[in-house]
């Protein structure tokens, strides 16, 4: 895994120490090399920057930029089966010079063009500039596990993994986008394709462009959709049958990613992802996995015992830490130099002292994100089927009603623990006109009005909530609340928190789950092999009792989370009071200060006003203080 960056200056002003200065601020993504290419033609001027971090081919075989004849690529990530498909490429007289999966992509796209990306089984943002045609083509990953962010205005393309590379250079507008912000504080993340600022935007998972440096042109298409996937015709199969090939494709998706020329380990929660990963690597091992674990000393958030027993009924070599408010605290100004556009899961700090805490030991861990979404974990599914089955019986009217309501006349009830956000949400779902717009809802920090209030008058931008594809196919709800949250929440918060927090340290991150042959698979089983008669992710909990007995793995699943409220208390206040302070409020320009202070004067005053909507300011503010200085 690496960090990579670069651009084509059309106006061809940018120089090679710009470039070294986009390429080197990504460091943590890749200390181990580094490398530039610098080009100066008649259409621009072209630079390609990289990072390298060392896992295969430790040799300089593997530097990167690497060239075949009229090709060079950059690339972050893993294609996991590139020895199959080297082999393949023998077959036609290629020879290879390194063991690298890099030298395999690169010959492959010489060999089969944009059609070798259907071959790669892996996590990937490739750049290769094409010479012969003058094009600069790029290409993410099926899931969106490496990310790959582009800037164009005035004749200045810029690319990154992160969006701190575009700060490097001086031509580089650095303008809020309004909309990209409201989403932030509806969901406390950006959906894809925006980012932060205006004229900047992430490449879309499952998509590749090109950009024409004689037409200066620049086209963005789709290769893959995880909607084509739940689109296809369920398949004719017994439960068996669907689970032995489920556990077939993971123990594949496992293997693969355990390729490499330095020590794997794995993150193990204690939750039935984990185990589940973590039980299949072990089984057929004799060296002992290692595993990782952070835990909390508060109860209710604490899932490092029930790792800690896992380990021992597996014989995994484990290690775990537990988590403390001074080590959340220490982090929280860290936070907004390594998420670089604002991010406000919390789960953020835990995750990178996990990654901390792996990086003493591995330099690659495994992680087991994408388990809720693929096989149907998440309580919000069965919850919102609850909801839209209970609230289909009210009239219409009633959401009209609660509207007019303000909830500070419901004496009693308005005293109770976030009683407000709680009767915005029910005035959400009573408006909502499908699943998906009530799923979207009960996720709401602010609701698309209180955003409003927040921002001034924001526009309802398209995001995949709004995909109709999926909304007019055959599929029943709960396939499409998974493949909205494959493409929203999964995307835009675990796997952009996982890849921030791991690279921070210098640690790769894999993801069996996010293998794209099991949600091919998957997706295509019936609903009730994935939630049955309300037992979540049944298919997978059934494959885990294979390795792990019931009494060991069955309890209520615990999200992620930290002890927001209790860690927060006197601290939180004392960031509050400094971040939220009026003057810098207003000198942000897109925020509104009497807003700001009506929250932040609740929140001091009420005990039961909930943390979650000044955290996120909170979170903006610190952001915006390290970054549009």
């Amino acid at each position: 895994m690496c960090g990579i960056a670069g651009f084509c200056d059309f106006t061809k002003k940018t120089d090679k120490q710009t470039l070294v200065k986009m390429t080197d601020v990504l460091h943590h993504r890749g200390p181990d090399d580094s490398g530039y290419s610098f080009y100066e033609n008649e259409f621009s001027h072209i630079g390609l920057g990289h990072r390298r971090l060392s896992i295969l081919d430790l040799s300089a075989h593997g530097h990167q930029p690497m060239i075949h004849q009229h090709l060079e690529i950059i690339f972050n990530g893993e294609v996991y089966n590139f020895a199959e498909i080297a082999k393949e490429l023998e077959n036609f007289g290629y020879i290879f010079e390194s063991h690298s999966d890099t030298e395999v992509i690169l010959k492959a796209y010489h060999h089969w063009g944009i059609k070798a990306v259907d071959k790669f089984i892996g996590m990937f943002a490739i750049v290769i500039y094409d010479k012969e045609v003058q094009k600069l083509i790029f290409l993410r990953d099926r899931a969106g596990v490496k990310p790959l962010n582009y800037y164009f205005k005035d004749g200045l393309f810029l690319f990154s993994s992160e969006l701190k590379s575009f700060h490097e250079h001086p031509k580089f507008e650095k303008e809020i986008n309004r909309d990209a912000l409201a989403l932030f504080f509806q969901y406390s993340y950006i959906l894809e394709p925006y980012t932060i600022f205006r004229h900047t935007h992430k490449l879309p998972a499952g998509h590749y462009a090109e950009l024409d440096l004689q037409t200066h042109t620049f086209k963005i298409h789709k290769y893959w959709d995880v909607i084509d996937s739940y689109n296809k015709p369920k398949l004719d199969i017994s439960f068996e049958e669907a689970k032995s090939e489920t556990q077939k494709l993971l123990k594949s998706a496992c293997e693969y990613r355990m390729v490499s020329d330095v020590p794997v380990g794995m993150f193990l929660s204690g939750g039935y992802d984990s185990s589940a990963v973590t039980a299949i690597l072990q089984k057929d091992r004799t060296e002992k996995l290692k595993t990782f674990s952070i835990g909390f000393h508060e109860e209710k958030y604490n899932e490092a015992h029930y790792a800690k027993d896992i380990a021992k009924h597996l014989g995994t070599e484990h290690t775990e830490y537990y988590c403390t408010q001074k080590d959340a605290q220490e982090l929280l100004p860290l936070m907004s130099e390594i998420w670089d556009e604002p991010f406000g899961d919390s789960s953020n700090i835990p995750t990178t002292l996990v990654s901390r805490l792996a990086r003493k030991d591995v330099t690659v861990s495994l992680s087991a994100d994408g388990g809720d979404e693929i096989f149907g974990g998440y309580d919000k599914y069965t919850q919102t089927l609850k909801y839209r089955k209970m609230f289909s019986k009210m009239p219409s009217f009633f959401g009209d009603i609660m509207g007019l309501v303000d909830p500070k006349y419901l004496v009693g009830l308005n005293k109770t623990y976030n009683f407000k956000n709680r009767y915005e949400k029910l005035k959400t779902l009573l408006k909502a006109k499908d699943e998906i717009e009530m799923m979207s809802g009960t996720t709401y920090y602010f609701n698309p009005s209180e955003a409003d209030s927040l921002l001034g008058k924001s526009t309802a931008i398209k995001t995949s909530f709004d995909d109709k594809i999926l909304l007019n196919s055959h599929n029943d709800a709960i396939d499409k609340m998974m493949a909205i949250d494959y493409k929203t929440y999964q995307l835009d918060d675990i796997l952009t928190k996982v890849d921030r927090a791991t690279m921070s340290v210098s640690l790769e991150g894999r993801e069996p789950f996010l293998d794209h042959r099991i949600i091919e698979f998957v997706s295509q089983l019936p609903s009730d092999f994935k939630i049955n008669d309300g037992n979540k992710k049944y298919i997978l909990k059934s494959i885990v009792h294979d390795y792990i007995p019931k009494e060991i793995m069955d309890r209520p699943k615990m999200g992620f989370s930290i002890p927001l409220n209790e860690w927060f208390g006197d601290e939180l206040k004392k960031y509050v009071l400094e971040y939220l302070d009026s003057e810098k409020v207003a000198k942000t320009g897109v925020l509104n200060v009497k807003e700001v202070e009506r929250l932040k004067k609740e929140w001091l005053e009420n005990s039961s006003f909930s943390a979650n909507k000044i955290w996120l300011i909170l979170t903006f503010m610190m952001w915006h203080e390290r970054w549009m200085r």
